[in-house]
Order: C-alpha cells, then sequence, then structure tokens
C-alpha cells in the first residue's frame, strides 16, 4: 500500500518508495509490479502519469484521474509552471547555498531513443541548492583518511533527464548510492557504513495550480525511516547558506 499525500476526484498523489518502476518498461522487461498498476488496484481507478521519478529516486509523484486532467496537467510542467523541491545526501562538505546554469545534452536510451537525433545540442538546466547538515565519518575511502557528506536542499528550475544527479556530480558533490553519476568508492562506503543500498534523492515538494479549482496545491513527502536513521547521525545545522 502506498502513502497516499493527495486525493480529490481529479488528482493523486503518493509518496513513492525509492526502488519501484511508475510503470512498465524495456528497462526492466521482467518487472511485473510496477506503481501504476498497483496504485489502480490501491483506489480502484485508472491512473495518468503527468511527470516522472526516476526508479531509485524517493517521494511525491503525481498523477491524474483521467486523460484531460492529465493533458491540462501535462501543460503546467511543460511549461515548468510547478516548483520542485528535492533533498539530497551528497560527497564532501557544501558550506553555502549555489546556483548551477550548465546546459545538459540530452541522455539518449539506447532502445527507447533508438531512432533520436543524436546530435541535438545541449539544452538549458538551472539548479539551484543550499546546505542543511553535513557528517564526518571515521572511513577511509581512496587516499583519505574520513569521509564528508553534506545533507542538501535542491530545487530544480528545468526538467532535464539526470538533471540534479549529472548537476552535483559538475560541481564535484555527486549524490551517494548514484551507479551511473556518483562515486563508486564512496557509494560503497556509505553503503557499507549505513548499511543501506539505493539512492539518496528525494522528492519532498510539489507546488503546482489545481488544474480545476486552480487553487495552489503543495504535497509534501515525508522521509522514511532509513533516511531519517541516516540524518539524526548528521551535525545539527552547522552550514551557512548565502
Amino acid at each position: 500500500m502506498f502513502d497516499i499525500l493527495y486525493h480529490d476526484q481529479y488528482l493523486v498523489a503518493i509518496n513513492k518508495p525509492s526502488g519501484w518502476l511508475v510503470h512498465r518498461s524495456w528497462l526492466d522487461r521482467h518487472e511485473k509490479v510496477v506503481v501504476m498498476q498497483t496504485l489502480r488496484d490501491q483506489i480502484g481507478q485508472h491512473v495518468f502519469p503527468v511527470h516522472r521519478l526516476d526508479r531509485p529516486t524517493s517521494g511525491v509523484l503525481l498523477f491524474a484521474l483521467s486523460a484531460e486532467i492529465a493533458n491540462l496537467l501535462a501543460q503546467q510542467f511543460a511549461s515548468r509552471q510547478p516548483q520542485k523541491t528535492y533533498h539530497a545526501i551528497v560527497r564532501g562538505f557544501i558550506t553555502q547555498s549555489g546556483h548551477i546554469d550548465y546546459p545538459l545534452v540530452e541522455e539518449l536510451d539506447k532502445i527507447a531513443d533508438k531512432f533520436a537525433d543524436k546530435n541535438r545540442p545541449a539544452q538549458s538546466a538551472i539548479t539551484d541548492y543550499a546546505p542543511i547538515s553535513t557528517i564526518e565519518l571515521p572511513i577511509a575511502v581512496g587516499k583519505h583518511s574520513t569521509a564528508r557528506y553534506s545533507f542538501i536542499e535542491l530545487k530544480p528550475h528545468t526538467g532535464r533527464k539526470h538533471q540534479l544527479r549529472r548537476h552535483m556530480k559538475h560541481i564535484f558533490h555527486p549524490i551517494l548510492g548514484d551507479s551511473k553519476h556518483g562515486d563508486l568508492h564512496q557509494n560503497r562506503a556509505f553503503s557499507q557504513y549505513f548499511d543501506i543500498k539505493r539512492l539518496m534523492l528525494h522528492a519532498s515538494e510539489l507546488a503546482f495550480e489545481h488544474p480545476i479549482s486552480q487553487a495552489r496545491l503543495v504535497i509534501q513527502a515525508p522521509l522514511d525511516t532509513q533516511w531519517l536513521d541516516i540524518l539524526s547521525q548528521f551535525n545539527p545545522h552547522t552550514t551557512t547558506a548565502s
């Protein structure tokens, strides 16, 4: 059973657990338990996706309850009206807020994008980030005798594929648990120390206009117990945002 964060006659939002595919995909042809089917069975109604979360990312995931509502919401997302807030744990100490304006070349899937234009120019991609807390662990990684990590807030202003993961790698603070864009040595050390295997990226909040009432909706997804257990070991607010 999913944790339902919001539900009315037009919309439903859940707190998606890490590791779940939103719908059946060539990425894992053998995976038959997916969010759309499970949520449909839970609420007894068909659901229509309006945005995406990567399989390893947890947090707010919104669905429409009709194709018409899905189309209205898709227009909002296409014009970047919804505001998204994420939280992540990254390698290294981040002590100040920052702004990343770094265009990204579209990442193409080998099968799904087989016939796509592979020479498209990089697209605008913008992310703001702010520090929350830090931790230094007595574990050796590479030439360092300790490992440093930061808990941060991320606000993407564009919606490129893997944008947050790629932007944090760009500034040399990759997200922990990211097998594609992260630091494999740090991933292994973090995983072993906390006995956890997942991407440390969570979609905490989604703010948008209700497609029928036009009321401003702010849907928040709480961190799960694995996150809270890890963060309980982090230092209190020792960083300074600017």
